[in-house]
Formats: structure tokens, sequence, C-alpha cells
């Protein structure tokens, strides 16, 4: 006979129902109570936990239906064995199985901005033009993966490169765990491939970094003063075309106190294009601020490693064999067109459960 019961899923961890319903009923009294909306940031804080809460505990439930109809067929297998029946016992607890993976995976992108927007930068390390290729190559790469998960996506800045692609370039995101999945992609990536730029069709190794920050908004008070600020126009860089304004609409922020700069050339006009900067300003002086309170500047630098041999965290050789790695998880794959058109679930995932 096969048994199901709940005790086999609430084993604790994620599963651990009794003490998530616990907090679920904490939770309620206090959104009844009078000053509740006193504190919006609170407020706002709690009742993101209890909708969090509220959605796993209905998973949950859902998943424990589910093993209860295959008990439901076991009854039966005993009393008349059939391989249909089989068949849909099978097929149930292959779904719960989908579901649960599922839902530990979730676990993994609980970070307090892991569901935030995410701002990534693209630049172009040892290589020349070649790395400058490279960079464009991975942009479209992340624009593919953001239009497979229907995330909007823009370039708001970009450096061009020495004969082709990009010198740097920074793309906002926006979806649900935008930043939770892209902060796997901190670090640098490494091409090995027969270069398209030299006459004498030799192998080249180019290097490119990325790096992923949580576009905060309005979730967190940074003050901003604009006696601190710089404010600089520019004309639109690039190769011209509708995509380019010919005013000088671009905006450059340097941010005095810390020697930040951001720029953001997207935008139709001046003000667009500063209200963008803003977000990527308080974006990384977020980041700064993070690093003073929770002293973890030797993480940060981690993550920014030097831009050459020696410090990927992801190699995609396309001469003289095909294959992706990434190096700290061990994955690799031999579908490196996949891969290059968005395929990067597989090394985000491994990612992030062997270290979230």
């Amino acid at each position: 006979m096969i048994c199901c019961k709940r005790g086999s899923l609430n084993s604790g961890g994620i599963f651990d129902c009794d003490k998530k319903k616990k907090r679920f009923e904490e939770i309620e009294i206090l959104a009844s109570a009078p000053d509740f909306w006193n504190d919006q940031t609170r407020a706002k804080k709690i009742n993101k936990e209890r909708e969090d809460l509220n959605n796993l505990l209905g998973e949950f439930e859902e998943q424990f239906k589910r093993f209860k109809d295959v008990e439901a067929i076991g009854e039966l297998l005993d009393e008349s064995p059939e391989e249909d029946l089989v068949k849909e016992a099978d097929n149930i607890l292959s779904q719960v199985e989908t579901a649960l993976k599922e839902l530990e995976f979730r676990r993994m992108l609980s970070g307090d901005n892991d569901e935030a927007n995410a701002i990534l930068s693209i630049n172009a390390g040892a290589g020349g033009t070649e790395a400058c290729d490279w960079a464009e190559m991975l942009l479209r790469m992340y624009r593919r993966w953001c239009d497979n998960k229907g995330y909007k996506n823009e370039v708001v800045d970009f450096t061009a490169g020495e004969g082709a692609g990009f010198r740097s370039a920074t793309l906002m995101i926006e979806g649900k765990y935008a930043y939770g999945y892209l902060k796997a992609e901190n670090g640098v990536h490494r091409l090995v491939r027969i270069s398209p730029f030299d006459a004498n069709k030799r192998r080249h190794t180019s290097f490119c970094s990325v790096f992923v920050m949580p576009d905060i908004q309005e979730d967190i008070e940074i003050e901003i003063n604009e006696s601190d600020l710089r404010v600089d126009t520019f004309r639109s860089s690039g190769a011209g075309g509708q995509h380019v304004n010919k005013t000088d609409s671009a905006v450059r922020l340097t941010h005095e106190p810390t020697g930040i700069v951001v720029a953001c050339q997207s935008g139709r006009s001046q003000h667009q294009n500063k209200a963008t900067a803003m977000r990527l300003l308080k974006a990384k002086l977020y980041e700064l601020e993070m690093e003073k309170k929770l002293k973890e500047a030797q993480e940060i630098e981690k993550s920014k490693k030097r831009i050459e041999w020696g410090s990927q965290i992801r190699s995609y050789v396309m001469q003289p064999y095909q294959m992706v790695k990434d190096h700290r998880t061990g994955i690799d794959v031999g579908n490196v067109t996949a891969v290059m058109d968005g395929d990067i679930d597989q090394f985000i995932r491994e990612y992030l459960l062997k270290y979230s």
C-alpha cells in the first residue's frame, strides 16, 4: 500500500507547517491592531510576510491533498492491482515532487532584497575588441533570459567598445525575484573562441565582469541631498538610429561625498534620464551602506574580482570544443548556443541551492 502522511512533508525547515501557522496567526493579530499602520515601513514588511506565509501554507495544503489522493489509489491497488492506477499514482507523485522542489528553490530566494528588480552591469576586461564583443554577447544572453522569464528589461547606459560591442553596459530588469536569481551571476565570465576579428583565425580568450545590485527604489530610505550632486548632461552615444536621442538629454550624476558616478541615456528627456540615474545612484549608495553596516566589504570585493585569467566563475568554450562550465558548482553544458540564447537557469539554480 502507498502510504502518505502529513508528517512526511512536515519535517522541519520550509515544511514546518505548525511553526508557520503559528507565525501566521501572530501576524493576523498584529495586523488587526488599531495602530498597525502608524509605522508604514514595518506594516508593509509584516504584510509581505503574511502574504508569503499564506501562499506557502496554501501550496503545502494542495500538495498534501495530492498525497491523500495517492493514498486512496494505494488502497484501491490493494484490492485490485491495475496498471492504469499505478501510472496515475506515479504521475501525481511526480507532480508533488516537482512542486516541492520549486518550494525548496523559493526558500533560497528569501533574502531581504531577493524579490527586488535588478540592476546588472557588464564591464569588458582583458582582451580589447574581443572583450567588448564578449560584453555585447553577454548582454544579449541576459536580455534573452529576461524575455524568457517575462521580465521587462532596458539598457539605460553604455559605453561603446573599441571597434565592436560595449566597453560597459547597464541593464535595468523589472520582475519578481530578478535580483534573487541574478545575484548568482556576479563574477567574471570567460570566453574561448576562434576570433572573428583575427585574420589568422587564432583562438582568443576574453573576459567580462558581471555585477548585480537590487533596484531598491522607494523600499529603503536613502537620503540624497541635491547639494551633494553634480548633474551633467550630454548627447547619447552610439551609432545612431531611431533609438538614439540627438539632443543633450542624457544625464550623468556624480555623488561628490562618495565619488559614485552613474548615468542614463535611454530616456527621451532629461527628466526621465535623471529619474533613472537617481535609481541607479540610490542602489549604489544602498550597497555602500550595507557594506558599512554589515561589515561585508570583503565579500563584496570577492564578487568584483579582477577581470582576467584565474578569477572566472564560468567559462564559455566555443572552440576547439563546445562547453559551458560553471566553476563554482561543477555544472557543465554542451549546448553553448542554448546558453547564449538565455538558457542559464540550471546554473542559477545549482548555485542558489549550493550557497544560499
